[in-house]
């Protein structure tokens, strides 16, 4: 791999060198907004990377919670992921259609709840499929496995949580939607939402962080960062829509070397959906 490559992101030639390897998981973790109008279950039956399961980010959330993509409790996520033939600690590689979207969403759960070698497939399957590589329509043969979860807590901000950084601004808060959503000028693709920001965010927006379906360079990501106004030396919370993509910004600042970082679950379903919470609209 390059030096100036995220060590948390692995190529389609190595992925490729390595099909069929034991202790490797591969797994599709694609999902889409509909304005995305793609359908990520009918594009894995149609060809996905051989041996690859597919990861239902809906299936795969707490459905108690009220909000999309919350966090399931520790058991029930190695419940699911064990079915699917995951253990702890085997070598994970996740993807998704265009490479940086929903993938880090899987790769942040499974280092939440205990994996520790878990990487992100650079380009994504329409990378995959550009350059020729191999596709099947065959669903792997699965044995199920036991995935021991070991919940890191410390990883996931809570709404109460949110709160207080938000009163006492004691983290910088990275936002990963877009400018406009951001700024309070564009509407909010989910119905009951205000528009804007928490009081003190950032603006980060996730698709800054790839081009053409791969993870920027490691001095690329910390311009990046660092033209947002984050301070790499102080913690960071990150947030999205619905806790999708700001995975994409805790993948960024981990491949930094920053560890101080967490993820607001809720993210702006939760906040922007309250009539209880500050938000602030325009550029910071």
């Amino acid at each position: 791999m390059r030096e100036d490559k995220s060590p948390l992101v692995v190529s389609s030639d190595w992925l490729q060198a390595r099909l069929g390897d034991a202790g490797l998981r591969i797994v599709d973790a694609s999902w889409y907004l509909p304005a995305h109008k793609r359908d990520p279950k009918a594009e894995y039956a149609a060809g996905h990377v051989p041996g690859a399961i597919f990861f239902d980010h809906d299936g795969l959330s707490d459905a108690t919670s009220g909000l999309p993509h919350t966090l399931p409790t520790p058991d029930a996520f190695a419940a699911s992921v064990g079915a699917l033939g995951i253990a702890e600690m085997d070598m994970i590689v996740v993807y998704d259609g265009p490479g940086f979207f929903s993938a880090p969403r899987a790769w942040w759960m499974f280092r939440v709840m205990g994996a520790k070698e878990v990487y992100v497939l650079d380009g994504g399957l329409d990378g995959w499929k550009s350059e020729g590589r191999p596709v099947t329509t065959e669903t792997p043969p699965v044995s199920p496995a036991t995935f021991h979860p070991t919940f890191d807590a410390h990883a996931v901000t809570s709404f109460t949580e949110m709160t207080q950084i938000v009163g006492e601004g004691s983290r910088q808060i990275a936002d990963a939607r877009s400018l406009g959503r951001f700024t309070g000028e564009e509407a909010e693709p989910r119905a009951g939402m205000r528009s804007g920001h928490m009081p003190g965010a950032l603006s980060l927006p996730a698709g800054g962080f790839a081009a053409n379906g791969h993870f920027k360079s490691l001095p690329e990501l910390q311009k990046l960062v660092a033209d947002a106004g984050i301070d790499l030396d102080k913690p960071v919370v990150t947030s999205c829509g619905s806790g999708i993509t700001a995975a994409i910004i805790t993948l960024a600042l981990q491949s930094l070397g920053h560890t101080d970082n967490t993820l607001y679950d809720g993210s702006w379903s939760e906040w922007g959906s309250r009539a209880d919470t500050a938000i602030a609209t325009g550029n910071p």
